[in-house]
């Protein structure tokens, strides 16, 4: 290393001593964190996919509840595991406290380079068909013109949350407001549709209903999806004001309300088409909005993808914190741990994150999307819980300012397995296997890189390159 990048990195190091993320959170902030990642392009786009793969308007609205009260149920558990590791960076930072290191490094390995780019890929994807959508009434709109328009809403949101975390809280609380204004018109319609005694969908409707593993599984994948984001506030903890207090009360005010929204959503677009009408559209909220709307239906399209387009703002937001956390756990590359000398964020991870999100968007596929996202998903949730289970009978001198009853993590770490196996057992998909092996795949990268600390020079000066053109330094906890 030369004398003048010795001396660069001194002087940055020395200016920075106690460099570390600011705690910026409120309780307003948080509850758009959760609520304004959680409505998204879910509400939008999985409803046709829950009742093509139930079978019965009843079943899809017993579906949404049972999805809702299970983010309910999960979040309620991840408040009694933030305010005992009051650590950021969720899942991985849990399992690496009450797992071990291999099981957090299997984690951080399919969370950064599949979960969460499959994630941002996901809902780009689905902002980008809201946002095109108008220029393209009468037919669907190009699949090279969708996915550019994606990379451009991933590039734009990095951008945004590489400069200043104020601002890209702000932008989540304006389209959290955006949101709910844009659902309240869809409920608002509903009412009117159903006062007119249009509500013919939901006669008799839980005939057709399939029972069955398989499709009960994945319609709950697919319902599950829209309701991602309940766990984003875990991923900040150390970026929240009095976490110990906000966090608890920010999933309980942010679920309930999304749950009740999805809810009426839903029986609104029951009221407006027809099943066969709602399975077969590719873009529900603009099929319900040419219907009730008339000429004013793009307007929905418009909501629908700001609405897309916030739950991406809010899922970058936390994705970067995660690359962050495992680098300044040493489970990634130490420029990943770094943040901006002036602006406080850790915009290396954040850099990172981008680049891969755009790499899963190349061939990415909205459906397999999601199903492989949460078959993924849910299998590391069930053992990040097994670990509040063992906290509970092992630790339980640890102080807990918030506690769920033990019977809770139970129940959801048994839906965790279902949701895991469903669509094993029932209709098996090599797909699953590939998915399977690529998790336990990460443990030939563990042993030489991360047990063994084998690592290249060239890394060392890779590492100061960045760290001299991006203008970051290594950040301390904020506890």
């Amino acid at each position: 290393m030369s004398l003048k990048k010795e001396l660069c990195i001194s002087v940055m190091n020395s200016k920075i001593e106690n460099l570390s993320l600011k705690r910026e959170l409120g309780l307003v902030s948080a509850v758009s964190l959760i609520a304004g990642t959680m409505i998204g392009s879910g509400i939008f786009m999985s409803p046709q996919s829950v009742l093509v793969n139930i079978g019965s308007p009843g079943g899809s609205l017993v579906i949404w509840a049972a999805c809702g009260l299970l983010a309910a149920l999960a979040c309620l558990c991840y408040a009694e595991l933030g305010t005992v590791i009051r650590e950021s960076g969720g899942e991985y930072i849990y399992i690496l406290r009450t797992s071990g290191p291999v099981l957090a490094f299997m984690l951080i390995f399919s969370s950064v380079i599949f979960v969460r780019p499959a994630s941002v890929a996901g809902i780009s994807l689905s902002f980008a068909e809201y946002a095109v959508a108008p220029f393209y009434p009468d037919c669907p709109a190009p699949q090279l013109v969708v996915k550019c328009v994606a990379a451009a809403g991933i590039v734009v949101t990095a951008i945004v949350n590489c400069l200043n975390v104020r601002f890209a809280m702000s932008l989540q609380v304006f389209f959290m407001v955006a949101k709910v204004f844009g659902l309240s018109i869809i409920i608002i319609g509903g009412v009117v549709l159903f006062v007119k005694g249009e509500n013919n969908s939901l006669t008799d409707s839980f005939k057709g209903t399939n029972v069955g593993i398989n499709p009960i599984g994945i319609a709950f994948y697919q319902g599950l999806w829209s309701y991602d984001g309940w766990n984003n506030l875990n991923y900040v903890t150390e970026e929240l004001k009095r976490p110990e207090v906000n966090l608890p009360r920010a999933i309980m005010i942010a679920i309930p309300m999304v749950t009740l929204l999805y809810l009426l959503v839903n029986v609104s677009y029951l009221a407006a088409m027809t099943p066969n009408e709602l399975m077969s559209s590719s873009a529900v909220a603009v099929t319900w909005g040419n219907k009730v709307l008339g000429s004013w239906g793009w307007v929905m399209s418009i909501a629908a993808a700001l609405s897309a387009f916030g739950s991406l703002n809010g899922t970058f937001f936390s994705g970067g914190r995660v690359c962050f956390v495992a680098a300044r756990e040493r489970h990634l590359p130490d420029i990943l741990a770094m943040a901006h000398v002036k602006r406080l964020t850790p915009s290396p991870a954040l850099i990172f994150t981008t680049a891969i999100s755009l790499l899963v968007l190349i061939p990415g596929d909205f459906q397999s999307i999601v199903n492989f996202f949460s078959f993924t998903a849910w299998f590391f949730y069930a053992i990040t819980l097994s670990g509040l289970l063992y906290l509970k009978i092992k630790k339980p001198e640890l102080p807990r300012p918030y506690r769920v009853p033990i019977v809770i993590p139970v129940l959801v770490i048994m839906a965790a397995i279902f949701l895991v196996l469903a669509p094993i057992i029932d209709n098996p998909a090599i797909e699953y296997l590939y998915v399977t092996l690529f998790i336990f795949s990460s443990i030939l990268i563990y042993v030489p890189f991360i047990h063994y600390k084998f690592c290249p020079g060239i890394l060392d000066k890779l590492t100061v390159f960045l760290q001299l053109f991006l203008e970051v330094a290594p950040a301390e906890k904020n506890l």
